[in-house]
């Protein structure tokens, strides 16, 4: 069952406004089969600038999903973040599909805010990740990374059981660096 944690920055989240986010987003619990709760992040912001943007993140025990969208309607935006997510579970679907797989990616991201710094640092790290490395291949690799719209994605080689990272390059193509272990 999907829950929601919706929070608002410079904006008071009405009881409508939660009633529109959840009816849009309980539309992509149909795609799943889900034994526990999960929680959907909803953050909603408005920008001096009176624009809307929306941020969704669903970690689900096999898949992290994550939307944004900046709209002049906060209606719109929650639209547009619902389609997007939807676009995201049919591609990875499709993909899965393809490739006959019978389970998907478990326990991607467990993410954590570092505290702040006592002393200022010469690097300042300003947000901890952590992961666990799952097998997979490097098309599947790419595909996650994809899907979060990050740069770079790293994972444990299925063929190889080593560290593999993959990443976007400028040219839009892909390159994969391996480890030596």
């Amino acid at each position: 069952m999907l829950k929601f944690n919706v929070r608002g920055e410079n904006i008071e989240v009405t009881p409508a406004l939660r009633s529109y986010v959840e009816k849009r987003l309980k539309k992509i619990e149909k795609y799943f089969d889900l034994d526990q709760d999960v929680v959907a992040h909803v953050n909603l912001k408005v920008y001096p600038d009176h624009t809307g943007k929306v941020e969704v993140t669903i970690p689900l025990p096999f898949l992290l999903l994550r939307a944004e969208d900046t709209t002049g309607d906060m209606y719109q935006s929650i639209d547009f973040v619902s389609d997007k997510l939807e676009r995201q579970i049919r591609k990875y679907k499709t993909k899965i599909n393809r490739r006959s797989r019978e389970k998907g990616l478990k326990d991607m991201f467990y993410e954590s805010s570092s505290e702040e710094q006592e002393k200022p640092k010469a690097f300042d790290i300003v947000k901890n990740k952590q992961f666990d490395l799952k097998p997979m291949d490097p098309e599947e690799a790419i595909l996650q990374m994809d899907m979060l719209e990050h740069d770079f994605f790293i994972f444990q080689d299925a063929d190889t059981n080593g560290t593999s990272i993959v990443y976007r390059r400028n040219d839009g193509r892909y390159g994969l660096i391996e480890t030596n272990e």
